[in-house]
């Protein structure tokens, strides 16, 4: 379940930080793990969970940033293209690295499905392969004296 992702608006950046300054002040005082919380317009009472109030505080600092949030279930599953989506590369290339065995999946019918977790993991893999690959090269770089001077 992964819906489009789209940049906040100027309206919804201002109204995010309003609220993530006010979340962010209440989090300092709260002291019990499922507060209330009222709602001004029903009046209606409800309890929330400490952790998701501090996940809300940085959905809202996100959206202030002008960032684009999205909410995924850790154990849903995702389409290629949603995978594709997410890693930032073609669909064709996440089909290649599951028929390759490098990411997990299961087939529902002739569709593939992907674990999000394991799609994290496989970000978080390449993620560390660059940032090594790169302080290598950099090494590299200065051993041989190619920065100027």
């Amino acid at each position: 379940m992964v819906s489009e992702i789209k940049k906040p608006t100027k309206k919804e950046q201002r109204v995010a930080l309003e609220s993530y300054n006010a979340l962010a002040e209440v989090l300092k005082q709260i002291s019990i793990d499922n507060p209330e919380i009222e709602i001004e317009e029903t009046g209606e009472r409800i309890k929330i969970p400490v952790r998701v109030l501090r996940f809300l505080a940085i959905i809202l600092k996100a959206t202030a940033q002008g960032k684009p949030v999205t909410v995924v279930p850790v154990a849903s599953e995702m389409t290629t293209q949603a995978a594709a989506d997410y890693l930032g590369c073609s669909r064709p290339h996440v089909v290649k690295l599951l028929e390759d065995g490098v990411i997990p999946y299961t087939k529902v019918g002739k569709h593939r499905r992907i674990k999000f977790e394991d799609l994290q993991r496989y970000k978080k893999a390449m993620k560390d392969t660059q940032r090594k690959l790169l302080i290598e090269l950099m090494k590299q770089d200065e051993q041989f004296n190619m920065y100027d001077t």
